[in-house]
């Protein structure tokens, strides 16, 4: 029996396939065709429209990551940079996935991408949702000559890196919410998460992952409990590539990574400013058990959040703590 994945192959044009079709293109017979169809459906949760004297069709079509669209959309220098591409049907976590590599000796620059994530991780150990083929979930590995402690503030330089990304593919009034969120008028669109490893001295290692919501159909979108938004909705469904996508994150996050390893967090930090949504109002910093509220006053040199109290300037690095408005 085929894989679901090669039947979603043969309708991802979103066009109407006979049975007869499918059975050739996949070497079975046209009485498994119907037991393949339903068989991928439930795997991968995708809606397979059946009509009559017509064929199968996807619901709606899907653009499938391929390595070559990729490459050929990365600008000449990040080409250089990409030591190796991997494309997954479906893993844990891209993150996870690199983690692991990062310790068997994967070279800088490794980029894993996955049509789907079994365990997709956001901040704090939040699930990130991730069906099939219809988000963008990337990493990317890159190795550092210093310790842990010199990547302080590496997780904002690289959310104003996504940022730009999505603003270079027409995305407008998009903004940051301290630390790495990204934002379109309030709602999330897409997140990062960035694990480190390595000596106290150095050498050290950073795995940057990216998550970005393209097409989220309602039950997907059921599970997350906070407001969120796709690139569907705020560009219109056909009017962006996901292989231009990828690779426009990628070429963003490797300029950034190149630059912070020379001079730090300071050159990105008017970027944040320019994209930061919180800055003047009034919000609420949750730090384990204990709530605080002020004014979001912008950041230091060092990326930590300050804070108007009220009864003096607190300020917060990015670690545990999560920042939300104060609607009260």
């Amino acid at each position: 029996m085929q894989t679901p994945l090669e039947i979603i192959r043969a309708l991802a044009d979103g066009q109407c396939h006979s049975g007869e079709a499918i059975a050739q293109r996949l070497g079975v017979s046209r009485a498994a065709v119907w037991k393949a169809v339903r068989k991928a459906s439930e795997a991968l949760g995708l809606e397979i429209v059946a009509e009559r004297g017509r064929g199968y069709r996807l619901s709606a079509p899907l653009e499938l990551l391929a390595a070559e669209r990729i490459l050929a959309a990365l600008s000449p220098e990040a080409q250089g940079h990409i030591a190796r591409m991997e494309i997954h049907d479906a893993l844990d976590s891209t993150n996870t996935r690199l983690m692991r590599e990062a310790a068997d000796g994967a070279p800088s620059g490794t980029l894993c991408l996955a049509e789907r994530q079994t365990a997709g991780r956001g901040r704090l150990g939040r699930t990130w949702v991730s069906p099939f083929g219809t988000n963008l979930y990337l990493s990317l590995l890159w190795r550092f000559p210093f310790g842990p402690g010199g990547m302080a503030g590496l997780s904002l330089a690289a959310g104003t890196a996504v940022a730009d990304a999505l603003h270079a593919i027409g995305v407008r009034d998009i903004g940051l919410k301290w630390p790495n969120d990204v934002l379109w008028q309030d709602r999330k669109l897409a997140g990062l998460l960035l694990e480190v490893a390595g000596e106290a001295q150095g050498p050290a290692h950073v795995v940057v992952g990216v998550g970005v919501n393209t097409h989220l159909d309602p039950g997907a979108g059921a599970q997350i409990h906070r407001p969120w938004v796709d690139l569907d909705q705020v560009l219109g469904r056909g009017a962006y590539s996901r292989n231009i996508l990828a690779a426009r994150v990628a070429d963003a996050l490797i300029r950034t990574l190149e630059r912070f390893a020379r001079e730090g967090l300071g050159p990105f930090l008017g970027d944040w400013e320019r994209y930061d949504l919180y800055r003047g109002r009034q919000v609420e910093v949750l730090w384990g058990h204990q709530q605080v509220r002020g004014t979001h006053l912008g950041l230091d040199a060092n990326g930590a959040l300050r804070l108007d109290t009220g009864s003096g300037i607190a300020t917060f690095q990015a670690g545990e703590v999560s920042l939300r408005l104060d609607e009260d």
